[in-house]
């Protein structure tokens, strides 16, 4: 309800656009949305739907100040792990959901990533739990300096051409 704003792509401060988003309405596609500008903070991944009261739903005490879209991927899915930042430590290989690096690889931190291919969710708790993060195609050589403080990842799932 109250105004709107239609998004078609990436918008990284809503605030010139509208003051308060409390609600969304996604068409089609996927997006991440996120409660502080600038694709930081708090994040949750949207497909195509209704949210209504996504505060509630997600259990958030602010609005949607920015969002990210994520384009339909229809191909292999590759991404490597590491134990340290800058690609330091034990490697792991992924090319396809993990719901626990720790049961699978006896692995207890992932500090720094590479997506050769596709879209993936990187999840704080084991079985896809807790904060997620987007990650596209790119080096991610220190997660720490991305804002995230001591973040550790331990779980992470492909985002399907089926989720369209």
């Amino acid at each position: 309800m109250g105004r709107s704003w239609d998004c078609m792509g990436d918008c990284p401060d809503m605030h010139s656009y509208m003051s308060r988003c409390h609600s969304c309405r996604v068409h089609s596609g996927c997006f991440m949305v996120y409660d502080q500008a600038n694709y930081m903070g708090n994040a949750y991944f949207m497909r195509r739907g209704d949210y209504g009261d996504y505060m509630n739903m997600f259990g958030w005490n602010s609005w949607i100040r920015s969002c990210r879209f994520i384009p339909m991927y229809r191909g292999n899915y590759r991404m490597r792990i590491y134990e340290r930042d800058n690609f330091g430590g034990q490697m792991y290989e992924f090319m396809d959901d993990c719901d626990s690096i720790m049961d699978r690889y006896h692995m207890n931190s992932c500090m720094s990533c590479n997506v050769m291919d596709g879209h993936w969710l990187m999840y704080e708790h084991a079985n896809y739990r807790g904060r997620m993060w987007y990650f596209g195609p790119g080096e991610y050589r220190n997660f720490m300096n991305m804002g995230w403080g001591n973040m550790r990842f331990m779980s992470m799932r492909r985002i399907m051409d089926s989720w369209y």
